[in-house]
């Protein structure tokens, strides 16, 4: 039996992100067409909050090449002209895949006037909006929501991380999809299950605020995103979802995406008459 062609990868890093040391454009457009995708999306990361590295917040190593300032992990700027160059040249090594330029707001709405400046542009095509930082009170700064967990309870890292999101839609509106609404969850206690319906109420406010925003919601299978969630965007009157699988190296492109795929039908969801749109309601 022919399995289903799986949809574009709609969140995906390269060598342009800050914060991997094993992207590679060209390999993961090889391993796109390799693997039947009809599009990938580049979305490149573009962040400008500063996160503490010392005073036990932790970061990965990786992360450490980058500029230091007073304690802090600075994170550099996207090369834009470099990054489309590449663009261009696997459009031209690779006509059968079609590939989207991208990026991924980190914090947009703290940061309106440097996005605004590399939107201005008119050179990224696919937009995400993501929250990847929280506020440490006893260390006076941010860090990575994952290293929040040292310092509160984990209840608190997802319902503050939820409140976050709250006002990221609420205060910025130029994106069309909303990155991994469960990033938390990539650093949630391994021996502590997790229940998405201990937070229903905080997560079913947010998929409203971004249902009225007219956004998408991103499937993204870093780790499973949970099926209860789906089904309540659904409920909502979620109109699309968007896969994704934030990968940072070419062999975990669109990993997982079997999975997800059959969860999003099972849950109201189907693939568009051209295979290159956001999935929708069925």
């Amino acid at each position: 039996m022919t399995e289903k062609p799986l949809p574009p990868d709609n969140h995906v890093h390269t060598q342009w992100s800050w914060d991997t040391a094993t992207g590679d454009m060209e390999a993961t457009c090889a391993e796109a067409v390799r693997l039947g995708l009809p599009s990938v999306a580049f979305t490149e990361h573009v962040d400008h909050t500063r996160w503490i590295v010392g005073a036990g917040a932790g970061v990965p190593a990786a992360w450490l090449r980058h500029g230091i300032d007073n304690g802090q992990l600075v994170p550099p700027p996207l090369d834009v002209e470099g990054y489309l160059a590449s663009v261009e040249h696997c459009r031209g090594r690779f006509p059968q895949l079609r590939i989207l330029t991208g990026a991924e707001l980190g914090e947009p709405h703290w940061h309106r006037d440097a996005v605004r400046s590399l939107l201005g542009s008119g050179a990224f095509t696919r937009v995400l909006a993501s929250l990847h930082s929280a506020y440490v009170d006893p260390l006076g700064g941010y860090v990575d929501t994952g290293q929040h967990y040292r310092h509160v309870p984990p209840e608190q890292v997802v319902g503050d991380y939820l409140l976050g999101l709250e006002r990221l839609i609420t205060e910025y509106d130029d994106f069309q999809v909303l990155a991994h609404i469960d990033y938390p969850l990539r650093r949630w206690p391994a021996d502590v299950p997790f229940a998405p319906e201990a937070f229903e109420e905080q997560f079913r406010h947010v998929l409203a605020l971004l249902r009225d925003a007219g956004k998408v919601l991103e499937v993204n299978t870093r780790v499973p995103l949970p099926r209860t969630i789906l089904a309540w965007w659904h409920e909502a009157g979620g109109e699309a979802i968007s896969f994704a699988s934030d990968a940072h190296r070419p062999d975990l492109i669109a990993r997982g995406f079997r999975d997800a795929v059959a969860m999003a039908e099972s849950t109201g969801f189907r693939a568009p008459a051209d295979p290159l749109d956001f999935w929708i309601r069925a």
